[in-house]
């Protein structure tokens, strides 16, 4: 009997250390109050608290947390209500402060959020608005993690999710989106046009610019091969003369050669011959040298008449009978 009470006090006092073991995950704290105060945190691990003295008073996360609030109407400066909802991306850096900062500090910091956005847009416009998204982000940003330090709250980033302007004004944006659209592909298209007459023009001058070096050409081959020509012929005549000198050849077959000339010049249709006086004088004196002795005469003889025959009496008559 005596043996069986410390027994049991040892099994119940080992069953009163098990029940107070705590083990805390990671990326947790919990916040330890001893008769109701505060005492301590408690990081990853295992512990082992004072039994009813102590008490667990708050397990907190440390990872990064979002909150998505939802959307909330807020007035631009120039009175355009519309929707607006953001995203707010915080993690807890003080646990202690989290849990006795302020009461319930996710409600705390969504009611921040929504009167800090509507603070900023109320100094913007409607354009302002849907096109200043980074800098609301980042002024929001700046003012949350600011006024949420003493709540141990430490707030990394701040997103505008969606702005959604009244039917109205969607349809008016809808519009004035056709109408620039619009707008650029009429300008596309009459750069398209602008740039094709350029490539064209400039193609014509192109191949005008070609034609026309192309008939130079010809004309600069052409004139260089008459010049060639008429330098050749100029030659071969030169030639033909210095082998005349050469030859020992008189005046007279000189003239001969100038007549030959005259003759081949003389066979073209309506051709007119312009004689100088010395080619005259030189025909008439070759003239009279030909009547005088005969040579070079082609003129063929006149026949002369037959003569007539004597009347016979006697064979007349014969062929009278037949």
């Amino acid at each position: 009997m005596h043996i069986v009470i410390p027994i049991l006090l040892i099994i119940a006092l080992i069953a009163i250390v098990i029940q107070n073991i705590r083990i805390v995950p990671q990326a947790t704290e919990y916040v330890i109050e001893f008769l109701g105060k505060y005492k301590t945190c408690w990081g990853a691990g295992i512990h082992v608290k004072v039994p009813v003295l102590e008490k667990v008073a708050k397990k907190i996360t440390l990872k990064e947390q979002v909150l998505d609030s939802p959307p909330q109407p807020v007035i631009t400066k120039d009175n355009v209500t519309m929707q607006i909802d953001t995203v707010v991306y915080f993690k807890i850096f003080d646990p202690k402060l989290y849990t006795y900062g302020v009461v319930n500090p996710i409600t705390a910091l969504e009611n921040l959020t929504a009167t800090t956005l509507r603070n900023i847009v109320g100094e913007l416009e409607l354009d302002g608005t849907l096109t200043s998204r980074d800098v609301i982000n980042m002024r929001m940003t700046s003012i949350l993690d600011e006024a949420t330090d003493q709540w141990g709250i430490k707030v990394t980033r701040v997103e505008l999710k969606n702005i959604i302007p009244p039917a109205e004004i969607q349809n008016a944006m809808e519009k004035q989106m056709k109408a620039e659209r619009d707008r650029r592909e009429t300008l596309l298209q009459a750069e398209g046009h602008r740039a094709a007459a350029i490539t064209r023009a400039e193609g014509d001058k192109q191949a005008m610019i070609l034609a026309a070096e192309g008939e130079r050409d010809a004309r600069i081959a052409r004139a260089e091969g008459e010049a060639k020509a008429i330098l050749l012929a100029k030659q071969a005549e030169a030639d033909g003369i210095r082998a005349i000198k050469e030859a020992g050849c008189d005046a007279s077959v000189l003239e001969l050669k100038r007549y030959e000339t005259l003759g081949r010049l003389a066979e073209g249709k309506a051709a007119k011959l312009i004689i100088p006086t010395d080619v005259v004088n030189a025909v008439t004196t070759n003239a009279i040298f030909t009547e005088t002795t005969g040579l070079g005469n082609a003129t063929m003889p006149v026949p002369e008449a037959p003569e007539k025959r004597k009347a016979d009496p006697c064979c007349d008559r014969f062929e009278k009978k037949k």
